[in-house]
C-alpha cells in the first residue's frame, strides 16, 4: 500500500492517478434520504489561466464547436470531446456541461474510462451531483479515480452517509489496500461525523495489520479520530507510540487535551514544541490560547504564547488574532483584547467582533458590549440572535450594569 504524505483533512478534487481498473460484481451503496442538490451552477470561482473567456464564451465556444461539426456532418473525435470537457470543468459552466453530455449520449461514441471520469469530474464540478452520480450507476468499468471523485463530491456536498457507503463498497471491490492516505484521512473524518466509531476502529485494525497505523501521515488523523471520541487514552497511547512528531500530531493532541479542559497540559505540549524545533502553525496557537483562557494563572500564560506568536509572524493571521482577543478577555485583561481588536483593523472578521462583545460581558461591562453590538450593525455584520441575547440576559444584572472589569 503506498501511502502519500499530507496534512489537509479536506482534500481538494483528486487528480487523475494511475489506472487501477475495477470491475463490479457487487451492488451500487443504497441512496440515502438525505437529497442532493439540483443541477445549479455554483458561485464563479477564477479559473485556470490558459482559459481566458468568460462564462458566457465558454458556453458559446462549446455550442459553436459542437454545431460545426454537426452541420459537417463530422463525427467528433475523442480528443475533441475530452478538451471540451475540461473547458466546462475548469469554467464550472453549467448550461454548456449539459448540454456536451448530451451531445455525447447522441453520438454513441464509446468512451474511455478516462474520458469517463473526466466527465463525473465534470459534472462534480458544475454541481450536478445527482447526475454525476448516475453517471457512475451506468459505468461497468471503473478505477480509482472513479471512486475518489464520488467520494471527494459526496464529502464537499456534506453528505458523509453517502461517502461512507462509496468506501465500504470499494473495499469490497478489493481496492482499499490501494488507497493513498489521503482518503483514510477523509473516511476518518467522516466516521467522526456520522458517529461511526466502529467503522473507524475497523479501518484502524486495518491499517496495523497492514503495518502502516504508524505512517507519518496517517498518525494525526487518527489522535483526532479518537480524541472526537472522548477516547483520550487511545489518542494517546497512539500520539506516544509514534517515532517521529510534526505540527500535525502535536496540534491533534493540544486539541484533545483542550478538550477535556486538560489546559496545563495543552501549554506544556506547545512549550514541548518550541523546544523540539517543532513547526507551529495558526491552529496550534488558536488551542493553546484557547487553553490559556482557561487557565487561572492572570494571563501569564496567555501573554507568553502572545510572544510566540509575534516572534514567528502569526499574530495577523485569522485564528490567532481572535483567540488572542477571547484569551484576554477571559483572563480579565480588557485593554489587551481591546488593542488586539483594534490591531485587526479592516481585516477583523465576525469572530472577532464576537469574542470582543463576549470579552465585554464577562467582564460586566454592559455598556460597552451594546456599543459594540450597535458597532458591527452599522458594520454591515449578521449579528447572531443568541449573541444579543447573552448581552440581553447580562445586562439585566445589577452588577454587569455599573461594570467594574475593565483592567
Amino acid at each position: 500500500m503506498v501511502m502519500s504524505s499530507m496534512e489537509t483533512v479536506q482534500p481538494p478534487l483528486p487528480n487523475i492517478l494511475p489506472s487501477n481498473k475495477i470491475l463490479l460484481k457487487s451492488q451500487l451503496p443504497p441512496r440515502f434520504p438525505k437529497q442532493c442538490p439540483k443541477a445549479t451552477a455554483p458561485p464563479p470561482t477564477p479559473i485556470a489561466k490558459s482559459i481566458s473567456t468568460t462564462r458566457s464564451t465558454v458556453s458559446h465556444t462549446t455550442s459553436d464547436i459542437l454545431r460545426l461539426m454537426d452541420s459537417l456532418s463530422l463525427p467528433i473525435p475523442p480528443d475533441i470531446y475530452a478538451s471540451l470537457i475540461k473547458e466546462c470543468t475548469l469554467s464550472r459552466h453549467s448550461s454548456s456541461a449539459l448540454r456536451l453530455h448530451s451531445h455525447i449520449q447522441k453520438s454513441r461514441i464509446k468512451l474511455s474510462l478516462h474520458l469517463l471520469n473526466r466527465l463525473l469530474l465534470m459534472h462534480v464540478s458544475c454541481g450536478h451531483l445527482e447526475i454525476a452520480r448516475q453517471a457512475f450507476d451506468q459505468m461497468f468499468l471503473r478505477d480509482f479515480n472513479s471512486w475518489a471523485i464520488m467520494i471527494v463530491a459526496c464529502l464537499q456536498a456534506g453528505d458523509y452517509e453517502q461517502a461512507i457507503a462509496y468506501f465500504v463498497l470499494m473495499e469490497r471491490c478489493n481496492a482499499f489496500f490501494k488507497f493513498p492516505a489521503w482518503i483514510i484521512v477523509c473516511l476518518l473524518k467522516s466516521c467522526v461525523l456520522t458517529n461511526n466509531m466502529e467503522l473507524g476502529k475497523q479501518v484502524h485494525g486495518r491499517l496495523l495489520k497492514l503495518g502502516v497505523a504508524h505512517d507519518f501521515s496517517l498518525t494525526g488523523s487518527l489522535i483526532n479520530f479518537y480524541g472526537n471520541f472522548k477516547c483520550l487514552d487511545d489518542a494517546n497511547t497512539l500520539f506516544n507510540q509514534s517515532s517521529h512528531h510534526n505540527t500535525v500530531t502535536w496540534t491533534a493532541k493540544m486539541v484533545n487535551s483542550c478538550r477535556e479542559d486538560q489546559f496545563r497540559q495543552v501549554f506544556d505540549d506547545f512549550t514541548e514544541m518550541g523546544r523540539q524545533g517543532i513547526k507551529k502553525n495558526s491552529f496550534t496557537f488558536s488551542s493553546a490560547l484557547k487553553a490559556c483562557a482557561g487557565m487561572d494563572d492572570e494571563g501569564v500564560s496567555g501573554r507568553q504564547v502572545h510572544a510566540v506568536a509575534i516572534k514567528l509572524g502569526l499574530e495577523s493571521e485569522g485564528f490567532v488574532r481572535c483567540g488572542l482577543i477571547d484569551m484576554y478577555g477571559k483572563c480579565r485583561l480588557v485593554r489587551d483584547a481591546e488593542k488586539a481588536f483594534e490591531n485587526a483593523g479592516d481585516e477583523r472578521n465576525i469572530a472577532c467582533w464576537n469574542a470582543m462583545v463576549m470579552g465585554y460581558v464577562h467582564n460586566k461591562l454592559c455598556v460597552e458590549a451594546i456599543k459594540l453590538l450597535y458597532g458591527m450593525k452599522e458594520a454591515g455584520l449578521d449579528v447572531r440572535q443568541s449573541l444579543i441575547n447573552d448581552v440581553i440576559v447580562s445586562c439585566g444584572s445589577r452588577e454587569l450594569e455599573y461594570g467594574t472589569g475593565r483592567t
